[in-house]
């Protein structure tokens, strides 16, 4: 950035990340000042900014008796300042501004367990009428920012990232691939060490993980209500969330919380445990929709504090819909090997007094199975591992297909779009870190084998 002229709003990205607080002076017709905080300031254009607005207090009085303002915003990386001078243009309550703003606030808002106290009442418009840069706020200029050389960098691979994105989903020969080829795309070529993709079950409103990268446990089961928290409110809203500095973001809802607590004015909701890195400080968020249709949610995060662009969000989208509709192609029902399935080789089986004994237990009510008192697994899963279990138990059965679970309506699979193969993706891993002893083998086309290397004794309750 050249220092001695005038910066450019798009050159300040980082300032709008709400990283740290910004400064915000109004004065009323009088000229009598005010200073706060704001948690964020909003970039909307190259001439305009957005503040929110969240409560009716001495700054929005200010600004209806006097337009002018000024706001000092940092940068997070070099902490440099930056002084722009804004002029009160307009109140907005409805359209994209609004919604991008209030989707950001909601899910903070859900996070924090403020959901329905803590909201954005307007976004303010202002009209920027010169940027700054504030001379002496550093002792000495910033050197030249490595993260932008990465940027660039970054640029400059986006079109072969994104081809191989494509490619990966195109040579993808069932979703579990398809999955994890995407994630160990988006590592090997922009750095996305630690991903997660969540999978849409309508039948109980809820996102259910079925594949991360870089979790020293997989993370495999975790499920989000949609609709609560940050991942469930992009997910119900269908709008992208970048945020930047999550730890302050979550700080200042937290000490809204507590603020509301000790007027004892309403009731609050308990605040919701973050999925993922328990230090992340950046996270995107971008669900996976064809059409109006809620496929899942691809989510990033990074430990950095401005760990994802505003090019990451451009890119990922593009490379969203393309995982979006490769995972709505996998969960059409695929045709099945027409010739019977290989005879599987026979394996010596160790003596019963050496095979380790498990107890599995399935609670109807809920469809819950637990392993030996730990949980398992639950719902639709739930209920087709116990089919396999009590299929093994009964008759001796190991080859299954995916057609028979389909036509088998004691599972209460949707007759479209039942997401089977996610399903059966959640289950494979789920029994790979809880029983490695019990698997569930691919032996063709829509057709896997239960294996089993333990003394099982199955109990109903």
């Amino acid at each position: 950035m050249n220092r001695t002229a005038p910066p450019r709003l798009a050159d300040l990205s980082r300032c709008f990340l709400g990283v740290i607080p910004s400064i915000v002076s109004t004065a009323d017709a009088d000229g009598i000042p005010n200073v706060t905080y704001v948690s964020q300031v909003f970039y909307v254009d190259e001439h305009h900014v957005a503040l929110s607005c969240q409560f009716f207090n001495k700054t929005r009085k200010n600004l209806d008796a006097n337009p002018l303002a000024c706001a000092q915003v940092v940068d997070p990386l070099t902490f440099q300042a930056y002084r722009l001078r804004l002029r009160f243009l307009r109140s907005e309550s409805i359209g994209p501004l609004f919604d991008s703003m209030a989707v950001r606030i909601e899910a903070i808002a859900s996070q924090t367990g403020m959901a329905g106290i803590f909201r954005l009442l307007s976004a303010d418009v202002f009209e920027v009428i010169s940027a700054n840069i504030v001379e002496g706020f550093l002792a000495e200029p910033p050197l030249d920012d490595p993260s932008d050389r990465a940027l660039a960098a970054g640029r400059r691979t986006e079109l072969r990232g994104l081809r191989c994105v494509s490619e990966q989903i195109n040579r993808a020969e069932d979703l579990e691939s398809l999955l994890s080829s995407v994630l160990e795309a988006l590592d090997g070529y922009f750095g996305f060490e630690h991903t997660m993709v969540l999978i849409a079950e309508p039948s109980c409103d809820r996102l259910v993980t079925v594949a991360s990268r870089g979790y020293g446990e997989s993370g495999v089961g975790a499920e989000v209500q949609i609709g609560e928290g940050l991942i469930g409110t992009a997910a119900k809203q269908r709008r992208i969330l970048r945020i930047a500095g999550l730890d302050s973001s979550l700080r200042y809802g937290r000490a809204m919380r507590r603020e509301v607590i000790s007027r004892e004015s309403h009731p609050v909701a308990p605040e919701i445990p973050l999925p993922g890195l328990p230090d992340a400080q950046s996270t995107l968020i971008i669900p996976l929709t064809v059409g109006v249709e809620l496929i899942g949610v691809l989510v990033a995060e990074s430990r950095g504090l401005a760990g994802f662009d505003e090019w990451h969000e451009g890119y990922l989208e593009v490379a969203a819909n393309q995982i979006a509709l490769g995972i709505d192609r996998m969960s059409e029902p695929e045709a099945e090997d027409e010739d019977e399935p290989p005879p599987r080789p026979e394996v010596a089986s160790p003596s019963e007094p050496s095979r380790r004994r498990r107890t599995m237990t399935y609670y109807r009510a809920d469809d819950c199975v637990f392993i030996d008192n730990d949980y398992l697994i639950r719902n639709v899963p739930g209920r087709i591992f116990w089919k396999l279990l009590t299929s093994w138990s009964r008759e001796g059965r190991t080859e299954f297909s995916n057609r028979e679970l389909r036509l088998d309506e004691s599972l209460g699979l949707p007759e479209f779009k039942d997401n089977l193969e996610s399903r059966l993706i959640l289950l494979r891993k789920r029994l790979e870190e809880k029983c490695p002893e019990v698997r569930i083998e691919r032996t063709g086309r829509g057709r896997f084998a239960l294996v089993v290397d333990a003394v099982l004794e199955l109990a109903e309750k």
